[in-house]
């Protein structure tokens, strides 16, 4: 099973032979649906936007973030009374991706294997550094530059408190809300980082194996922030992974009040089972 976790494709297929149990042949997706969402945070001069895929299965709803236009109504309509083992073959990587952790999220739940810390109600810029704090922490101090793949400013914003130097990386390019520039390669600039801050959506492409790889042969940290993805990546956690802030569905930044965040620090090993 160890050759599992080299790669989301590997631990996907796994998932589907029964490594998290033996309900992917019989457990269906009930709910499909797809949640669009833009903000600018007040005193802030950035926007954000959002598209995510979400699956429900049983009690849980897994999530994928998605890029705007890439599914249609249909395709999501269409997984709808599939099998968690019929999608976990669907040719669209965020499908795959959204009914695995919404399985894995029915069969171990974050609150059964993670700290659950609250956040307080507040405006959306309160919620999102609430939240940056719980993330930062996960660092371990010896971490003095830091490669931040997925840029998020309230990160940022506590990384500067923190008095870390980092590099902000996103495929898209730009600049920070301090006018930094955002390098576009993460595996080019993380020679230079001795720890990795990266977002769940880095589960969805093709830069999560090689990252993997390169923790693992080098001993850096990387700690994963997890709207994407969040009941996956615990399981990467002593196979390249260091530590998740998980975050499910509904994320913090729909709803003002009260919420949680469950901070993951060990793997997740089903009973009876050897993955590593």
């Amino acid at each position: 099973m160890k050759d599992a976790f080299l790669s989301l494709d590997g631990f996907a297929a796994a998932v589907g032979d029964g490594l998290a149990g033996d309900e992917v042949a019989e457990a269906a997706v009930s709910v499909g649906f797809l949640t669009q969402q833009g903000v600018r945070h007040s005193g802030r001069g950035r926007s954000y936007r959002n598209h995510v895929l979400s699956l429900r299965v049983e009690d849980a709803v897994g999530s994928c973030a998605v890029e705007p236009g890439e599914l249609t109504d249909e395709q999501v309509v269409d997984c709808v009374g599939a099998t968690v083992g019929q999608l976990l073959r669907h040719p669209l990587p965020a499908v795959r991706i959204a009914v695995l952790d919404a399985y894995l999220m029915w069969r171990f739940p974050h609150r059964e294997h993670a700290e659950q810390v609250a956040l307080d109600r507040g405006n959306s810029l309160q919620k999102s550094l609430q939240r940056a704090e719980l993330v930062v922490d996960l660092l371990p101090e010896r971490a003095n530059r830091v490669l931040v793949v997925g840029v998020v400013n309230s990160l940022l914003h506590r990384l500067r408190d923190r008095g870390l130097d980092y590099v902000p990386c996103d495929r898209k390019g730009g600049s920070t809300e301090w006018d930094e520039p955002i390098v576009g390669d993460a595996m080019a600039a993380v020679d230079g980082c001795d720890a990795v801050l990266a977002t769940g959506m880095l589960a969805a492409g093709d830069t999560f194996a090689p990252l993997l790889d390169h923790v693992r042969g080098t001993g850096k940290p990387l700690v994963m922030f997890a709207q994407t993805a969040s009941a996956i990546l615990p399981w990467f956690i002593g196979s390249g992974v260091t530590a998740v802030s998980a975050e499910p569905y509904p994320f913090f930044w729909l709803d003002g009040g009260p919420g949680s965040i469950y901070r993951h620090r060990t793997p997740i090993t089903p009973p009876g089972k050897d993955t590593r």
